[in-house]
């Protein structure tokens, strides 16, 4: 059973991205000499003229008028000092500093205005003094000093109120409510600006009027009063434009479209945006113009439009910079760093996010500096970096406490639980869940409670106490809806009724699961209802309902297989991935189940098929989780296309199914249907014009007859495993018959399948687990198989074990059971077989589900026996050429790839022996080498990572594989061959495209086939250069899809395979069919590193079977391993039996 946990976690939480801006309002008195009659030729009269045309360029407000100004006021200063003319120079200081003010030079402006303030003083000016006051207030306010500018702002009010001035009173009033404003005091601040708007009408000052409309509209804005916000900037608006002010009109525009895309009206805010955009541009307003690209990025990100966000933003980060503004340039880089993540640009997130974190904490933003972090903390959660990610959590939750902001708090506590949980640190886990549930009821957030009693839950139920588990569900259900949050509501149920499927109140779990399924489909949760479906299906197989059964995992499939390309945001791949596989194996074992009851129904063949479909999904599944982004073998203007509409579909669906503030909900609706349709149109374009892309991004797996016609041929025998939970399967498929069998649950096989692995790769020449482990996997189909070609098609640990040895064995014999005492059409048959081994009693269940006898047809075959113990060994090898695929359907698809491909012009390229390490010999300098690779390079991430998975620390040289290199090559034409040793077996060598001039491609380097997490597989290549610089080095799955190489022949001789705890079986798999896509007709690949000077022994007799003989690869390499297999040195199977043959086999 599935319940659906910690969806409602907050993986990153973003700064805001879009800002509305009040106005810190600079006036200027009207300057004149006292009044006093100045004769023409006086130099009073020359200072007062200047002055006066440097005010009329103050007031025109563009930097070149501006710096005008300064010229004629710096002249006017020079003759009012000539002239001991105090109030002139007040006068002059006070422009200048208004001057530098605009002009955003802070200090230079504080420096005049503290000039000006002495001599306004001396004069008895109050007028001048409280001015000024007012406008050292306002530098102040700009540098963040909120206080000091109140304090200055609060002399200045009283001075306007005695002269009295209103509409200076009025600036001050206004100035005043702009740092109640900042410092939070909302209520404070609107009551200031009322006093200085009802001043600034009294006195008809329009400009003013405006501005204090405007800032009014946005602390209503910031009370999500969006309507009456609307108003107040809408009658700001006309009077900027009538004034007219291009500079404030902007502003108002930028405002109003912020409320527009608040109440969801993206297009509308746009349209207010590209308005605002055009003004700032023309008055040269450098901040206003970063500040509404920056807006118009955040509209195209929430559009899904993510390409055209990315623009927006990298146009607004170079203008913070020019501008100085390192506040805002923070935040860009953080909105950058957001979209790549969103992108699975995940390199690219982690750079801009680092930089944010630089600018923050030199700027001393706290709250940036957390938000940053735990972005960091999410990007390296989501690469299995569990440590990393914690220590960026535990930062930010530290200085979130420090500044006391309880929501973001509860957030961080969140994620650090997330991790622990992860890391099976369940008490731990608990927690820091508990704490984060504290503070959400402290702070009144009713969502978060309820998510995170979900959580505590959850962990609860994993870790078996499910009374408890129940306790927090019911708590959690309840204020669900209180919020309204159906879909918070609807996975609540589907939790609870998971725990009462546990404690086996089938008939409550039922319930909660119908409850909570129409609440889904209504939000069009589609992966929740997928879930759900799952669990009901479930639910009604345990009670017998198989038919039932089958049409509720049916439903769940359809919503899956309709998703299959959809799903691309970060957060949601992990527990949708993890979930597909599950629903297969389900479905594979009903079908059987009701094999089992009605054998003439086909049930099993719609299994196998099934199998074939699960595997072509988990294949994608890979190579999503890998972040492959594949672009050989489509049209590029197609790839963008299915790209955008992605990038737009996916963005609208998430804020359908989160009920996303801010966003229509019946506009979302028609914007996802239009997108959806035309998704399906260009998923037809990119099927008949990029047939190879296609076959990949949406598989049409082959149906049991399809495999019948289409893969099997008279002398070949298809074999096809299916491992599950309870119970295992097992088809043969010629061209006339299938055949279905029960095997064992998938843990029990899963233990035979190590123990061989084991007692081969010990150099066992007679692995005894292999009799265990071949009466389970052959026996049921010993006497259909003759001499035939066996096509082996496995599953999780099956994928790793080389069927090449596992022993021939007797086919049992049938005893015929009547299960149940029923009489049902076709009858239920199940045969025992009991079979001794040295050390104690093996038996299981075998259900013999269908029987045909075969058409049979010979393959020579030599028999050779090793004898060990009195123990006559002989492996499948010996009777059978063996070829293993990834899937049936994978034989289909590359032939048809391949039709009518004229072979390569030159016959073998070799990449050999590459350098790993930094104290290797074949380093040409004195010096140690330079480690120049970024400490948050993720390609030398997932390097180590997958190594950690190999129990190792470091890659061993491979020297034997140079004179692998050279055997080979000594049996081709100079003229048709590449060799490439040392610091050229490089990454860039193997991904040339001059490779693709070559029959047969020879990889002798270390290969991970990674089974716990395939898509960290790879090839390793040369980790430096000749000057010791590290270089990229691993050929990751990404740049295997992404080759040209139409070989006939890929070989991999050194590869490694990790079996962790979890064996999902497709590290090999995901690396043969990237060589497959990329072109390569077949792939010999090791399924274990063997000693050097064997493999160059196999290897080289490989070869000259192929290059001397002309035989092909399936049969040369069944008759090298049978020619070794003869020898007395390299019998045992450790030698030979770790090469396997993927793909074509005529």
């Amino acid at each position: 059973m599935v319940a659906p946990k910690r969806w409602l976690s907050i993986l990153s939480v973003n700064s805001l991205m879009f800002f509305n801006v009040s106005f810190p309002v600079l006036m200027l008195p009207n300057i004149v000499n006292g009044g006093e009659v100045i004769a023409q030729t006086d130099p009073n009269a020359e200072a007062e003229r200047l002055f006066k045309q440097g005010f009329e360029l103050l007031k025109q407000g563009t930097a070149e008028s501006l710096r005008e100004a300064l010229v004629k006021w710096e002249k006017a200063l020079l003759l009012f000092r000539k002239t001991d003319n105090l109030i002139g120079q007040a006068a002059v200081f006070l422009g200048i500093g208004s001057v530098y003010d605009r002009l955003g030079e802070k200090q230079l402006a504080l420096n005049y205005y503290n000039q000006a303030l002495p001599v306004y003083r001396q004069v008895r000016d109050k007028g001048g003094e409280a001015t000024i006051l007012n406008n050292i207030g306002s530098v102040y306010d700009n540098l963040g000093e909120k206080q000091l500018a109140l304090n200055y702002y609060n002399q200045a009010l009283p001075i306007f109120r005695e002269l009295p001035d209103r509409g200076r009173e009025a600036t001050a009033l206004n100035n005043i409510g702009g740092v109640y404003y900042s410092l939070g005091e909302k209520q404070l601040a609107l009551n200031y600006y009322e006093q200085a708007l009802l001043l600034r009408r009294q006195v008809e000052d329009k400009g003013g009027e405006a501005i204090t409309l405007n800032n009014i509209g946005l602390i209503y804005d910031n009370l999500g009063e969006k309507q009456l916000a609307l108003n107040y900037y809408n009658q700001a608006l006309p009077i900027f434009r009538e004034l007219p002010d291009r500079g404030r009109e902007a502003t108002a525009l930028n405002n109003i479209g912020g409320v527009y895309y608040s109440l969801g009206e993206k297009q509308l805010a746009l349209n207010y945006y590209e308005q605002a955009l055009l003004l700032r541009r023309q008055v040269e307003d450098k901040g206003g113009e970063a500040i509404t690209l920056n807006n118009i990025g955040r509209v195209y990100n929430d559009l899904g439009e993510k390409q055209k966000a990315l623009n927006y933003y990298e146009q607004a980060l170079p203008v913070f910079q020019q501008v100085g503004a390192p506040h805002w340039q923070a935040i860009t880089l953080n909105n950058l760093g957001s979209v790549y993540y969103s992108l699975g640009e995940k390199q690219l997130a982690l750079n801009y996010y680092e930089q944010a974190l630089l600018l923050r904490r030199q700027v001393e933003d706290k709250g940036g500096e957390a938000t940053t972090l735990n972005n960091l903390g999410t990007v390296y959660n989501s690469l299995g970096e569990k440590q990393l990610a914690l220590n960026y959590y535990e930062q930010a939750l530290s200085i979130y406490q420090q500044v006391e902001d309880k929501g973001k708090e509860a957030i961080a506590l969140n994620n650090i639980g997330f991790v622990y949980d992860d890391l099976g640190e369940k008490q731990k886990a608990l927690n820091y869940f508990e704490q984060a549930l504290l503070i959400f009821r402290q702070v009144g957030d009713k969502s978060g409670e309820a998510t995170t009693l979900n959580n505590i839950a959850s962990v609860n139920d994993d870790l078996g106490e499910k009374q408890t588990a129940l306790n927090y569900y019911e708590q959690a259900l309840p204020i669900s809806k209180q919020t309204g949050d159906l879909r918070l509501e609807a996975t609540t149920l589907n939790n609870i009724g998971t725990v009462y499927n546990s404690l086996g109140e089938k008939q409550l779990a039922l319930d909660r699961f119908e409850q909570a399924l129409p609440t889904l489909q209504q939000v069009e949760d589609k992966v929740g209802e997928a879930n759900t479906l799952y669990n009901i299906a479930k639910l009604n197989r345990d009670q017998g309902n198989l038919t039932k059964s089958l049409t509720f995992i049916e439903k769940s499939l359809k919503i899956i297989e309709d998703l299959r390309t959809k799903i691309v945001a970060q957060d949601l791949r992990t527990s949708y991935f993890a979930t597909v596989q599950i629903y297969y194996q389900f479905y594979i074992n009903l079908l059987m189940q009701l094999h089992k009851q009605n054998p003439n129904k086909g049930y099993d063949r719609k299994a196998l098929a099934a199998s074939e479909r699960s595997r072509a999904r988990s294949l994608l599944d890979i190579l999503a989780e890998s972040g492959a982004d594949i672009k050989i073998g489509v049209d590029p203007q197609l790839l963008a296309q299915e790209k955008q509409l992605l990038q737009k579909l996916n963005t609208l669906d998430q804020a359908r199914q989160l009920n996303t503030e801010g966003y229509n909900p019946d506009e979302l609706k028609q914007q996802i249907e239009t997108l959806s349709n035309q998704l399906q149109q260009l998923e037809v374009k990119i099927k008949q014009n990029s047939p190879r892309y296609a076959n990949l991004k949406y598989p049409e797996p082959l149906t049991a007859s399809k495999i019948q016609q289409q893969v099997i041929d008279k002398d070949t025998i298809l074999l096809q495993y299916s491992l599950g939970e309870d119970r295992s399967y097992l088809w043969l498929v010629t061209p006339t018959e299938i055949s279905s069998y029960e095997l064992p649950k998938k843990s029990e096989i899963e233990t035979l399948a190590r123990q061989f692995r084991e007692e081969i790769i010990s150099l066992s020449p007679v692995p005894e687990t292999g009799n265990k482990l071949s009466k389970i996997l052959l026996s049921p189909v010993a006497n259909k198989l003759g001499n035939k070609r066996l096509l082996i098609v496995g599953d999780g640990i099956l994928q790793t074990i080389p069927f090449a040895a596992l022993p021939l064995t007797s086919p049992p014999t049938p005893l015929l059971l009547r299960e149940g005492g029923n009489s049902e059409e076709g009858g239920n048959f199940a045969s025992t077989l009991v079979g001794g081994n040295e050390g104690g009693h093996f038996s299981y269940q075998l259900s013999v589900i269908s029987y045909q006898l075969p058409v049979t047809s010979q393959i020579s075959s030599t028999l050779v026996g090793g004898n060990e113990g009195g123990q006559n060994y002989q492996p499948l090898i010996v009777n059978h050429e063996i070829v293993t695929l990834p899937s049936a359907s994978s034989i289909s698809i590359l032939r048809e790839q391949v039709k009518g491909r004229t072979p390569a012009p030159k016959k073998v390229a070799v990449i050999a022996d590459p350098v790993f390490a930094d104290n290797d010999p074949r380093f040409q300098i004195a010096s140690q080498p330079k480690k120049e690779i970024e400490n948050n390079n993720l390609t030398r991430m997932k390097l180590t990572r997958s190594l950690e998975d190999f129990l190792g620390s470091s890659f061993n040289r491979l020297e034997g594989t140079r004179q692998e290199a050279e055997a080979i090559l000594a049996l081709v034409p100079d003229n048709l061959e590449q060799l490439s040793l040392d610091f050229d077996a490089n990454l860039k060598t193997a991904i040339n495209p001059d490779l693709s001039q070559y029959q047969i491609v020879h990889l002798a380097t270390h290969g991970l086939l990674n089974e716990t997490q395939p898509e960290l597989s790879g090839l390793v290549l040369s980790l430096y250069d000749e000057k010791g610089k590290e270089t990229p080095g691993f050929l990751q799955l990404n740049d295997i899809f992404n080759l040209e190489m139409p070989a006939e022949l890929v070989v991999l001789s050194a590869c490694e395979t990790g079996i962790g705890e979890e064996i999902r079986g497709e590290g090999l798999v995901s690396l043969t069919r990237g060589f497959m896509y990329a072109g390569a007709k077949r792939v010999v690949v090791s399924l274990w590193s063997v000693e050097d000077n064997s493999t160059s022994e196999l290897m080289e007799k490989y070869y000259q079977k192929m290059l001397e003989k002309g035989k092909n690869p399936v049969e040369s390499m069944r008759e090298t391993q049978l020619e070794m297999l003869s020898s007395e040195e390299r019998k045992a199977p450790f030698y030979w039996a770790s090469f396997v043959v993927q793909g074509e086999w005529k």
